[in-house]
């Protein structure tokens, strides 16, 4: 009996040590899992201006140009919509600012559309060039789910931030295919107008990056 015994404290305490393991595990992937959200969310800008910026250099071309003006008018757009609809985010002691629409999310599949446009346009629509689309769908939601997890937006905020952005960039390359493109060759003044507004509108999208990026990190 005595024997009996031991053996079953000696089996609970192994129990026991293995229940404390996988929760240090667990507690330890959770830490590491949270970090690497948190680092994400605070890059994802970064990031996704990088993206944009490549995508740019790689076209090098009018409608590059054209999709260029069109993030910089997408920005503008949530900020005025922030504005105007001045709802707080989830938690107001994190930031200030109104949540409404998510302005991450809006950049997000503004440039998300930018890329698989543009890879359709150069590769043409096949199996490869649907399947890197998807992935590349996936990572924009995922990046636009941190904005939830980092409890700076609530889903609402992010998922119509995210509608915007894409609407509104399928209704820019709309745009410039079926009545800006045509113009544009046939005209010098329009030429001159996009060329030169653009440029204008970067440098002053630029400009609000380096004050509202940069300086406020500092």
């Amino acid at each position: 009996m005595a024997d009996s015994v031991r053996n079953r404290a000696t089996v609970d305490d192994v129990n026991l040590g293995v229940l404390e393991q996988e929760a240090l595990i667990d507690g330890f992937s959770t830490f590491v899992s949270a970090g690497l959200n948190a680092t994400l969310n605070s890059l994802s800008k970064w990031l996704v201006a990088a993206v944009f910026c490549i995508i740019l250099l790689w076209r090098h071309d009018t409608e590059a140009i054209w999709a260029a003006s069109g993030s910089v008018l997408n920005a503008g757009l949530s900020t005025v919509l922030k504005r105007i609809l001045n709802q707080e985010r989830p938690v107001s002691t994190i930031r200030s600012d109104p949540g409404m629409p998510s302005s991450h999310a809006q950049s997000i599949f503004y440039t998300l559309m930018f890329c698989i446009v543009s890879m359709v346009e150069y590769f043409g629509l096949n199996g490869i060039t649907a399947v890197m689309s998807a992935l590349i769908f996936a990572i924009g939601s995922y990046l636009s789910w941190l904005r939830v997890s980092q409890q700076l937006h609530t889903i609402s905020q992010v998922a119509v931030g995210a509608a915007l952005g894409f609407s509104f960039s399928f209704f820019w390359f709309w745009l410039w295919d079926a009545i800006v493109l045509q113009v544009y060759l046939s005209n010098l003044w329009v030429q001159l107008i996009i060329v030169l507004g653009t440029a204008t509108i970067c440098v002053c999208f630029l400009l609000y990056v380096f004050r509202y990026w940069v300086l406020e990190q500092n």
